[in-house]
């Protein structure tokens, strides 16, 4: 079984660069936090948690249009780490995000109130927490290329593709999560889909989409 320390210098690179007192400082403030499905980790009108590292499962972060429409800028994955839910502690950035728990998600999550005087006494803490900020944005600019300038064909089976490369033939998710995480309406993803069987990329099921051809997806993916 790994151990707190065991986990923060494997994800943190200023781990190294702490003295003996700023690191049992932290083992003693961070915290093992889970969440449901679904379950809300994070607004940006509401208090920081701090930084996390998602030790087991999935958090999704999104924005919410004008008209009620999310939109998803990433995931969080295992083993990564979401530093958007300590954003009040970096002045540079003002994002109104809302993180959640796309599964069962366990998670590691070392306060603000430690973090804060970790980033005024430690200058690379606070650079960390900058680059992984920084690093997450060129997802968001990626996601924002896609909905600007890509038809939604070729967004529904890029979505597709990478969750195969992922997890596999099967993916079990709904047309309304699909819609969620590329930022488009769901009648819009079901007419893809529907069109995607009927070529026989993919099988439609309750609540699943299978891969059944991966050369018709991946040609759909890179041409549309």
């Amino acid at each position: 079984m790994r151990t707190k320390q065991d986990i923060l210098s494997r994800h943190y690179d200023f781990w190294e660069k702490l003295t003996e007192e700023e690191k049992n400082h932290i083992l003693e403030s961070c915290v093992n936090i889970n969440y449901g499905k679904g379950e809300t980790v994070h607004r940006s009108e509401e208090r920081c948690k701090g930084a996390m590292t998602v030790l087991k499962g999935q958090l999704r972060v999104y924005i919410v249009s004008e008209e009620g429409r999310e939109v998803t800028l990433f995931r969080v994955r295992e083993g990564e780490i979401c530093v958007l839910s300590a954003s009040c502690l970096m002045d540079a950035i003002v994002f109104d995000v809302i993180i959640e728990a796309v599964e069962e998600t366990e998670s590691l999550v070392i306060p603000v109130q430690c973090l804060h005087p970790l980033m005024e006494g430690n200058p690379y803490v606070g650079m960390e927490l900058y680059r992984t900020a920084a690093e997450r944005f060129s997802d968001v600019m990626w996601t924002m290329q896609q909905i600007l300038f890509m038809g939604a064909d070729r967004r529904v089976a890029a979505f597709l593709w990478d969750e195969y490369v992922r997890g596999g033939e099967e993916i079990s998710m709904t047309h309304d999560e699909v819609a969620r995480y590329i930022g488009s309406a769901r009648e819009v993803v079901t007419k893809v889909l529907r069109y995607l069987s009927e070529e026989g990329a993919v099988a439609l099921g309750r609540g699943k989409i299978r891969i059944t051809d991966r050369e018709k997806l991946r040609k759909t993916a890179v041409t549309g």
